[in-house]
Parts: structure tokens; C-alpha cells; sequence
């Protein structure tokens, strides 16, 4: 029971990953068009920097969506995995999703850099808490 209560903020976190998807090219395509950049004068990332604000922060959300998290769902599956899976784990595990979502809220509404970074260092601070847990349980 508690193994698949684990795999609900992992599925969460995949959802929203598609979503910030979406996001970053409902945002970007049209910028790029006003801006009169064809596909191929974006090979770089640099190349996209008169984007506007909203455009870029929404493909920079999409990149930090894609980095922590990868160590989250290979801890929470390694937690499944081995049996351990229990409430607190559940806990920490929507804790974690549920402060990225809000970091993902903030850098995409009103960028304010210390709510973001509060919010990331919170989601670091449940996903901490998973890895020294699952740790302990294991050595």
C-alpha cells in the first residue's frame, strides 16, 4: 500500500513536468516568431537571449525541473524498490514535489529569486531528509 501511495508524487512530479513542456513552448514559439528567429537561428542557447523574459524563464524552469528531480525519483524508486516505503517517505516525497511545484509557480510568475531559492532549498531539505533516512535503514 505505501509503495504505491510513493508512486503518486513521483507520477505528480512527471505530470508537471509535461506541463512546464507545454508551458515553455506555448511561451517560446511565439516569442521566437515576434522576434523573427527561425529554428535554425536557436542552435545555441545564447542564441534565444532577446527572448522575453517570460520566455526564457519558462525554458529555465523547464531545465531545473529536469535536474534535482532526477536524483528524487531514482531515491524514491530505490525506496519502493527495497521495501522501505512508508508514510514518512510519502511525506517527504509530496513535501518535495509539492515545493518544486511552487518554485516552478514563482519562476514562472513573478521570478522573485529568494522565494525561488526558499523554495528550492526546501524541496532540497525533504529530499535530504529521503537520502539520510533511507540511508540509515539501509547501513
Amino acid at each position: 500500500m505505501e509503495t504505491m501511495a510513493l508512486m503518486q508524487p513521483l507520477m505528480a512530479l512527471g505530470l508537471w513536468t509535461v506541463a512546464i513542456f507545454i508551458w515553455m513552448y506555448v511561451k517560446r514559439i511565439p516569442a521566437m516568431a515576434a522576434a523573427n528567429i527561425p529554428p535554425d537561428g536557436a542552435k545555441h542557447p545564447g542564441d534565444l537571449n532577446g527572448l522575453p523574459a517570460d520566455a526564457r524563464q519558462a525554458a529555465d524552469n523547464y531545465n531545473h525541473i529536469l535536474e534535482a528531480p532526477t536524483l528524487f525519483y531514482a531515491i524514491a524508486l530505490a525506496i519502493a524498490a527495497v521495501g522501505h516505503a512508508d508514510a514518512v517517505f510519502v511525506a517527504l516525497a509530496w513535501a518535495y514535489v509539492g515545493f518544486r511545484i511552487l518554485h516552478s509557480l514563482v519562476q514562472l510568475t513573478i521570478n522573485h529569486v529568494l522565494a525561488r531559492f526558499t523554495f528550492f532549498a526546501l524541496s532540497w531539505v525533504a529530499l535530504a531528509a529521503m537520502i539520510v533516512r533511507e540511508a540509515v535503514m539501509l547501513f
